[in-house]
């Protein structure tokens, strides 16, 4: 979906398909034609953004073989979708049984992040609209927290400064720029945009004109950071907001009383890593997994409001005593699209939680997966054009 921002640049909006998770390249053609196309119909668009997600298998076969990319090619123009951006967060496994920690390698002290990194772009800048020049990818910030030295962020940002010089090259035998957006995400390295930005500024640095921030508006709220603040305090700083993923987290405002714990609960499965939040006097204090806030051994206190990187979709609200940070959200996207000049062109609907969700609320077929994805980005649109922005067709 494309938007004409008061600017008069194309804003556009996809949503990802890390949600069908696929490890081959057969696996995603068949994830266009299942899943995607049929988001599409319901919207009842002629063409649909998706930003892609391709797992290290699938891109090493795309990359090795010209027939392969030509046929991903002509299968997103046959489905009817467009790619601009690509989710470059999870390497492999991303719909295994137990993802959790694993979800964060390898990181970017490995040559191998830096590899598979260069291929999506290359991958990417073969697959952009003919009308486009851009493209963008969103990667992990860094490196899990633990273990993670100062040598070790020497070498992450050493890899990033090679990867824009590769960057470099690819648009030079192109003429397609693609520009890489580190992610902050509460227990990582980079956890909070003035973490990103002091990465992104300091000794060592990767060139502004290929890497920036991916604001992730559900890490944004879990870390209780303010919208305005940190959009500005990028801005400030020099740092592009390179993309913009848009979800939500989990909000508990009473999480000391039995029925909201019961509630949070429920929330809790195996598969991903749910890192909590609570807004204590003294400062944001957490721990890696709901179940660890909860009951584990050194449990949050629970007497201040909670967040919980769940990434719930984004137009159907919690039941009380639970609410979702949708408003967190909204004021996120006012800063970044809403004023004179639009702050990032590539948006994306990054709800991949489908499947984990409570089973009173999970979908039961593919069809109904297909309505609550729509669902979303029709919200997603109806801010969009709320905040003045006008729908291409």
């Amino acid at each position: 979906m494309r938007f004409r921002h008061p600017d008069g640049s194309t804003v556009h909006l996809a949503y990802c398909t890390n949600v069908h998770p696929a490890e081959t390249l057969d696996g995603v053609l068949a994830q266009l034609r299942d899943h995607c196309e049929p988001v599409r119909l319901r919207l009842g668009r002629e063409r649909l953004g998706i930003g892609l997600w391709l797992a290290r298998d699938a891109a090493r076969v795309l990359v090795a073989d010209a027939a392969a990319r030509r046929a991903l090619r002509a299968a997103l123009s046959r489905h009817g979708l467009d790619v601009v951006t690509l989710n470059g967060f999870p390497y492999r496994g991303f719909g295994g049984e137990r993802v959790k920690y694993a979800v964060y390698s390898p990181d970017w002290t490995s040559r191998d992040r830096l590899d598979h990194t260069a291929d999506l772009a290359a991958i990417l800048a073969g697959l952009l609209p003919d009308d486009e020049r851009e493209g963008t990818i969103s990667t992990l910030p860094l490196a899990w927290r633990t273990p993670f030295t100062p040598e070790d962020g020497r070498r992450a940002l050493a890899h990033l400064t090679e990867l824009s010089e590769r960057l470099d090259d690819l648009a030079a035998r192109t003429g397609r720029s693609i520009r890489v957006a580190l992610e902050p995400e509460p227990g990582c390295a980079v956890e909070t945009t003035t973490q990103a930005a002091d990465a992104l500024t300091g000794p060592g640095a990767p060139p502004a004109h290929r890497v920036g921030v991916c604001l992730d508006t559900c890490h944004l709220a879990t870390a209780f950071e303010d919208p305005e603040s940190a959009v500005d305090g990028l801005v400030a700083r020099g740092v592009p907001v390179v993309k913009a993923q848009l979800s939500a987290a989990l909000h508990a405002e009473h999480p000391d009383r039995p029925e909201v714990r019961a509630a949070l609960a429920e929330f809790d499965e195996p598969r991903f890593l749910h890192q909590t939040r609570e807004r204590a006097p003294g400062g944001v204090v957490g721990r890696d997994d709901l179940d660890a806030a909860l009951s584990g051994p050194d449990p949050l206190p629970g007497r201040d409001p909670w967040r919980v990187h769940l990434h719930v979709p984004l137009h159907a609200t919690p039941d009380p005593p639970l609410a979702s940070t949708l408003p967190h959200l909204t004021r996120a996207l006012t800063r970044l699209v809403g004023g004179d000049r639009a702050l990032t062109r590539h948006l994306e609907v990054e709800t991949y939680t489908w499947q984990v969700l409570p089973h009173a609320l999970r979908p039961r077929t593919p069809g109904q997966l297909a309505d609550g994805i729509a669902a979303e980005l029709s919200l997603a649109r109806d801010l969009l054009t709320g905040l003045g922005l006008k729908e291409l067709t």
